[in-house]
């Protein structure tokens, strides 16, 4: 069929611009990039204080996805709304918590309300964008660069590569706290009671020597 064929060559098109565009993002991460971020997590956190993440449209359901990493890789961390947090989803910050911000353009009106609000309310902001010198990005007491050069796809407008970026510098962070925390495989299991993740491997178990329930 005419409709399969002309869906395979933007497929084919999307794969082969996803993979050079993600390959060339991949490659300018390092761990310099995580600094101030990782900085401001653990001063929050010895604190006393939380970490919330947030964003607008496709970026709030990688805001919901990195919540649930970061917590259970050993960051407790709290979905903020992200339109919802200026009708009084702000009262769950506290003055010093940390907010991670989503947004590629940097420039999201409805964020831009948030991220008011957000410091009003005296928290820090961890901005996660496309875009270096955004609203957002200098709003930010710290920067996350997600950016590609295109998403793919046809008409090239829908969050598909960007999307890509975002999470995978988040789960860089995911990576680098649950290292400096030093999380241990009966930890992880004690978090993740239920499924094929609640169980000691069997190398963790003679290297700890003991099975947690």
């Amino acid at each position: 069929m005419e409709e399969l064929k002309a869906g395979q060559e933007a497929l084919d098109r999307f794969v082969d611009t996803a993979s050079k565009a993600f390959g060339r993002y991949a490659e300018l991460i390092t761990r310099d990039m995580y600094e101030d971020a990782v900085e401001l997590i653990l001063a929050a956190e010895k604190r006393g204080n939380r970490v919330h993440i947030t964003g607008i449209g496709k970026p709030s359901h990688v805001a919901e996805y990195v919540a649930s990493l970061l917590s259970s890789t050993g960051t407790p961390t709290y979905y903020l709304h992200g339109t919802e947090a200026v009708h009084g989803s702000c009262g769950q910050l506290l003055p010093g918590d940390v907010v991670i911000c989503i947004s590629n353009s940097g420039e999201t009106v409805e964020l831009k309300a948030t991220v008011s609000a957000i410091k009003r309310n005296g928290c820090t902001v961890i901005a996660v964008t496309g875009n270096a010198s955004s609203w957002l990005a200098q709003e930010g007491d710290a920067h996350l660069f997600a950016g590609v050069p295109e998403e793919g796809g046809p008409l090239d407008r829908a969050p598909r590569i960007s999307v890509l970026a975002e999470i995978l510098i988040l789960q860089g962070l995911s990576v680098i706290l649950q290292s400096v925390r030093g999380v241990s495989p009966e930890e992880y299991v004690m978090w993740h009671p239920g499924g094929a993740l609640g169980q000691l491997r069997s190398h963790e178990t003679k290297a700890t020597g003991r099975q947690v329930c």
